[in-house]
Protein backbone atom coordinates (compact mmCIF):
# COMPACT_ATOMS: atom_id res chain seq x y z
CA UNK A 1 0.00 0.00 0.00
CA UNK A 2 1.16 2.88 -1.14
CA UNK A 3 1.16 6.04 1.70
CA UNK A 4 -0.26 9.32 -0.01
CA UNK A 5 1.50 12.72 0.73
CA UNK A 6 -0.01 15.65 2.78
CA UNK A 7 -1.14 18.28 0.31
CA UNK A 8 -1.78 21.73 0.71
CA UNK A 9 -1.76 25.09 -1.00
CA UNK A 10 1.40 25.10 -3.33
CA UNK A 11 1.25 21.10 -3.77
CA UNK A 12 1.38 20.48 -7.64
CA UNK A 13 1.34 16.89 -9.80
CA UNK A 14 -0.57 13.70 -9.79
CA UNK A 15 -1.44 13.54 -6.95
CA UNK A 16 -3.04 16.35 -6.60
CA UNK A 17 -5.07 16.20 -9.58
CA UNK A 18 -6.05 12.52 -8.24
CA UNK A 19 -7.60 14.46 -5.11
CA UNK A 20 -9.04 17.09 -7.16
CA UNK A 21 -10.37 14.24 -9.12
CA UNK A 22 -12.19 12.64 -5.91
CA UNK A 23 -13.37 16.07 -4.98
CA UNK A 24 -15.85 16.25 -8.44
CA UNK A 25 -19.48 15.49 -7.78
CA UNK A 26 -18.86 16.87 -4.06
CA UNK A 27 -17.12 20.20 -3.95
CA UNK A 28 -15.46 20.78 -7.42
CA UNK A 29 -15.96 20.73 -11.06
CA UNK A 30 -14.39 18.65 -13.34
CA UNK A 31 -12.79 21.49 -15.18
CA UNK A 32 -11.11 22.87 -12.07
CA UNK A 33 -9.14 19.21 -11.90
CA UNK A 34 -5.78 20.97 -12.98
CA UNK A 35 -3.03 19.79 -10.99
CA UNK A 36 -2.09 22.45 -9.06
CA UNK A 37 -4.11 23.07 -5.03
CA UNK A 38 -4.62 26.69 -5.19
CA UNK A 39 -7.60 28.88 -3.41
CA UNK A 40 -10.06 26.89 -5.43
CA UNK A 41 -8.57 23.50 -4.54
CA UNK A 42 -8.28 24.84 -1.01
CA UNK A 43 -11.99 26.00 -0.65
CA UNK A 44 -13.67 22.76 -2.00
CA UNK A 45 -11.40 21.09 0.42
CA UNK A 46 -12.31 22.76 3.60
CA UNK A 47 -15.97 22.38 2.09
CA UNK A 48 -15.24 18.88 2.23
CA UNK A 49 -13.58 18.87 5.59
CA UNK A 50 -16.69 20.45 7.17
CA UNK A 51 -19.55 18.26 5.45
CA UNK A 52 -17.21 15.07 6.63
CA UNK A 53 -16.67 16.33 10.09
CA UNK A 54 -13.21 16.98 9.65
CA UNK A 55 -10.87 19.64 10.70
CA UNK A 56 -11.57 21.94 7.71
CA UNK A 57 -7.83 23.23 7.32
CA UNK A 58 -7.66 22.51 3.62
CA UNK A 59 -5.23 20.00 3.93
CA UNK A 60 -5.08 16.66 2.42
CA UNK A 61 -3.87 14.44 4.97
CA UNK A 62 -4.24 10.88 6.59
CA UNK A 63 -7.95 11.51 7.57
CA UNK A 64 -8.64 13.75 4.69
CA UNK A 65 -7.41 11.00 2.30
CA UNK A 66 -9.67 8.56 4.43
CA UNK A 67 -12.69 10.42 3.84
CA UNK A 68 -12.25 10.91 0.17
CA UNK A 69 -11.35 7.20 -0.33
CA UNK A 70 -7.97 7.91 -1.96
CA UNK A 71 -6.57 4.32 -1.90
CA UNK A 72 -8.42 3.31 -4.19
CA UNK A 73 -7.81 2.27 -7.65
CA UNK A 74 -7.10 5.39 -9.96
CA UNK A 75 -8.40 5.22 -13.56
CA UNK A 76 -6.02 4.62 -16.61
CA UNK A 77 -4.62 7.15 -19.12
CA UNK A 78 -6.18 6.41 -22.12
CA UNK A 79 -3.72 8.10 -25.30
CA UNK A 80 -3.16 6.75 -28.99
CA UNK A 81 -1.39 3.41 -28.66
CA UNK A 82 -3.76 2.63 -25.66
CA UNK A 83 -5.63 -0.89 -26.14
CA UNK A 84 -8.32 -3.04 -24.35
CA UNK A 85 -11.66 -3.20 -23.10
CA UNK A 86 -11.59 0.21 -21.26
CA UNK A 87 -11.10 1.88 -24.30
CA UNK A 88 -14.13 -0.12 -26.21
CA UNK A 89 -16.45 1.45 -23.50
CA UNK A 90 -14.79 5.07 -24.13
CA UNK A 91 -15.05 4.72 -28.11
CA UNK A 92 -19.31 3.23 -26.87
CA UNK A 93 -19.51 6.40 -25.06
CA UNK A 94 -17.74 8.57 -27.22
CA UNK A 95 -20.56 7.34 -30.01
CA UNK A 96 -23.67 7.31 -27.51
CA UNK A 97 -22.32 10.96 -26.52
CA UNK A 98 -22.73 12.77 -29.39
CA UNK A 99 -25.11 15.59 -29.36
CA UNK A 100 -24.78 15.38 -25.25
CA UNK A 101 -21.52 15.27 -24.05
CA UNK A 102 -19.76 15.43 -27.12
CA UNK A 103 -19.65 17.22 -30.31
CA UNK A 104 -22.65 16.28 -33.35
CA UNK A 105 -19.06 16.45 -35.56
CA UNK A 106 -17.17 13.94 -34.03
CA UNK A 107 -16.25 11.13 -36.22
CA UNK A 108 -18.73 7.81 -35.33
CA UNK A 109 -15.93 5.48 -34.09
CA UNK A 110 -15.28 1.65 -34.75
CA UNK A 111 -15.31 -0.06 -31.15
CA UNK A 112 -12.32 -1.84 -31.66
CA UNK A 113 -10.47 -1.59 -28.62
CA UNK A 114 -7.81 0.50 -30.26
CA UNK A 115 -6.97 3.93 -29.02
CA UNK A 116 -5.52 5.59 -33.16
CA UNK A 117 -6.21 8.80 -34.23
CA UNK A 118 -10.05 8.62 -35.13
CA UNK A 119 -10.37 8.20 -31.19
CA UNK A 120 -7.71 10.70 -30.33
CA UNK A 121 -9.82 13.25 -32.93
CA UNK A 122 -13.15 12.32 -31.09
CA UNK A 123 -11.75 12.90 -27.52
CA UNK A 124 -10.20 16.04 -28.58
CA UNK A 125 -13.85 16.89 -29.75
CA UNK A 126 -15.04 16.18 -26.95
CA UNK A 127 -12.70 17.72 -24.57
CA UNK A 128 -13.21 21.11 -26.67
CA UNK A 129 -16.64 20.73 -26.43
CA UNK A 130 -16.46 21.08 -22.47
CA UNK A 131 -14.10 23.55 -22.20
CA UNK A 132 -10.97 21.55 -21.11
CA UNK A 133 -7.75 21.01 -22.30
CA UNK A 134 -7.37 19.73 -25.61
CA UNK A 135 -4.58 17.24 -25.58
CA UNK A 136 -6.63 14.32 -26.99
CA UNK A 137 -5.76 11.99 -23.36
CA UNK A 138 -8.14 10.40 -21.67
CA UNK A 139 -6.88 10.81 -17.74
CA UNK A 140 -8.89 12.74 -14.59
CA UNK A 141 -10.44 15.30 -16.07
CA UNK A 142 -11.89 13.85 -18.97
CA UNK A 143 -13.09 10.93 -17.36
CA UNK A 144 -14.72 13.32 -14.87
CA UNK A 145 -16.92 15.20 -17.69
CA UNK A 146 -20.60 15.08 -16.78
CA UNK A 147 -23.32 13.04 -19.37
CA UNK A 148 -26.01 14.50 -17.97
CA UNK A 149 -27.33 11.52 -16.53
CA UNK A 150 -28.30 12.05 -13.15
CA UNK A 151 -24.23 12.72 -11.75
CA UNK A 152 -23.02 10.13 -14.09
CA UNK A 153 -19.74 10.83 -15.72
CA UNK A 154 -17.70 9.27 -18.44
CA UNK A 155 -15.45 7.18 -16.05
CA UNK A 156 -19.26 5.44 -15.16
CA UNK A 157 -19.85 4.35 -18.68
CA UNK A 158 -16.38 2.86 -19.17
CA UNK A 159 -16.37 1.11 -15.61
CA UNK A 160 -13.39 2.79 -14.04
CA UNK A 161 -13.60 4.43 -10.96
CA UNK A 162 -14.96 7.22 -10.61
CA UNK A 163 -15.16 10.63 -8.57
CA UNK A 164 -16.75 11.14 -5.70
Amino acid sequence: MTTLPTLSEGSTGPDVRWAQYLLVRQTMSYDQIDGVFGPVTKNAVQQFQRDNDLDDDGVIGPLTWAALHGERERPPLLERGSQGEVVSKLQTALNEGRGEFAPDSNPVLAVDGIFGPITESAVKGTQDFNKILVDGIVWMQTWAIPIGAAGQVIADLCGVPGPG
